[in-house]
């Protein structure tokens, strides 16, 4: 068996590797608001580009929810320079790869292609981006896709528990709406819907866009600058996200779903945002409880242990604003009150009991030895540098990292999960046969 390396070791190794950092990483802003990330990769021929523009979920009004998604679906179904066969024929015929999805606050595009046809495939991205032209059939088209999507997830337990439990923690927000919609509001989403959403919300300002790979900085923020440097459009200020409030008491909503043998489930309550201090207690407070090796202590507890779950894991979706923090598993009915009341007990020992200082070290040490593998590829690194420059960690962030988890103590994670976990004032939404809680 392999010995684990405490986080002293670990930090010697990273400190011997080379990290992007203020010294390898370019960061220019064009004078149209693009913020681009450049860092030099030249392990293979490739280049990858991942970034994000201010247009999602949160922009569109609730009778029209998945508008934002839809919009997203339908960028690269017809330009006004480029046909849907004539984008996708282009793409496959060098072996690049396009996608691009929406979110709550903004959507997401990312590309992959030779560096020798990164020319080609920038101009399509500042084309779909800039010029789509929502072809009604084609429209028609990706509505169908989304429909018979939407209609599937009303028969999958473990979409329908995440999607009733965001709906019953975040009531009344924004978080609460589902991001791909919902059928009837698909259904009354427009050609001109689309269109519109597009122009007023569509704009350079403050979009980020991070190039990693075969390409010298300065060629790489130039090829930029060409597609997108003279992109002139102001979308509104957003509205003002409202808060939103913890549970205050212990709340149970199921779903049934006929047929299944399985119930799964999603409990938790409202998190932190990335950029609240206590962040980093609380990612190394949800390693412990259920990411850690096999899933954590709930992993060794409800599934291992006790065998009450397929799966088991703990989440914390720490964005923007403050996301949910919650566990999700997988149960055969008939042991969903033992395996609620199991993931109970583990929130209460986190909360109740300091965590032991081996199990500490062995969880800092995981959360500090991924970083190497986040940056393995290319794409991860983009991913990062986007999150860098969307959170304001700093271009010094991923040397700084290691340090600052390193340091945290088991009075932090403590502290940390007294402050936001409550096993009695919690989301428990199920979905499945008919459970039998009391």
């Amino acid at each position: 068996m392999a010995r684990r390396r405490s986080p002293s070791q670990i930090l010697q190794r990273i400190r011997a590797w080379t990290v992007p950092n203020p010294r390898t990483i370019a960061r220019e802003v064009l004078p149209n608001g693009i913020i681009v990330l450049a860092y030099e990769n030249f392990s293979s021929p490739s280049v990858v580009l991942s970034g994000l523009l201010w247009a999602g979920a949160m922009d569109e009004p609730p009778d029209r929810a998945g508008l934002a998604a839809f919009t997203a679906e339908m960028l690269t179904r017809g330009t006004a320079h480029r046909t849907f066969h004539e984008i996708y024929e282009t793409i496959e015929s060098i072996g690049a790869s396009l996608d691009i999805g929406a979110g709550y606050h903004t959507t997401g595009f990312s590309l992959k292609a030779l560096a020798e046809d990164l020319p080609t495939l920038l101009e399509i991205l500042a084309d779909v981006l800039r010029n789509p032209t929502f072809p009604e059939e084609e429209a028609e088209k990706v509505r169908g896709e989304i429909l018979t999507d939407l209609q599937e997830r009303e028969h999958d337990t473990r979409r329908m528990a995440g999607l009733r439990f965001r709906e019953t923690l975040f009531q009344g927000h924004p978080y609460g709406r589902s991001v791909d919609g919902y059928r009837e509001t698909v259904q009354a989403i427009t050609r001109e819907d689309l269109a519109a959403f597009h122009r007023k919300f569509y704009s350079p300002e403050r979009m980020i866009i991070a190039i990693v790979g075969a390409i010298r900085a300065e060629e790489g923020i130039e090829a930029i600058r060409r597609v997108f440097g003279d992109w002139v459009a102001q979308r509104p200020a957003p509205d003002p996200l409202p808060s939103a409030s913890r549970p205050d008491r212990w709340i149970h909503v199921h779903t049934p779903i006929p047929g299944k043998t399985q119930t799964d489930l999603v409990m938790g309550t409202v998190g932190l945002a990335r950029k609240d201090p206590d962040y980093y207690a609380a990612a190394l407070a949800n390693c412990i409880l259920g990411v850690f090796g096999m899933m954590g202590r709930l992993g060794d507890h409800v599934r291992d242990r006790d065998g009450l779950a397929y799966y088991v894991y703990s989440r914390l979706d720490a964005g923007l604003s403050p996301g949910p923090w919650s566990v999700i598993a997988g149960v055969a009915p008939e042991h969903l009150p033992r395996a609620v009341e199991g993931i109970r007990t583990e929130i209460r020992r986190l909360l109740e009991r300091r965590v032991p200082a081996k199990e500490l070290e062995e969880n800092k040490s995981f959360l500090i030895g991924s970083l190497p593998l986040r940056l393995e590829t290319k794409e991860g690194i983009a991913g990062v540098l986007v999150d860098m420059e969307l959170f304001e960690l700093g271009l010094d962030y991923l040397e700084r990292y290691p340090e600052i988890i390193a340091g945290l103590t088991a009075a932090e994670v403590q502290a940390v999960a007294r402050k936001y976990l409550d096993p009695d004032r919690m989301v428990l939404s199920t979905a499945g046969p008919e459970p039998d809680l009391p």
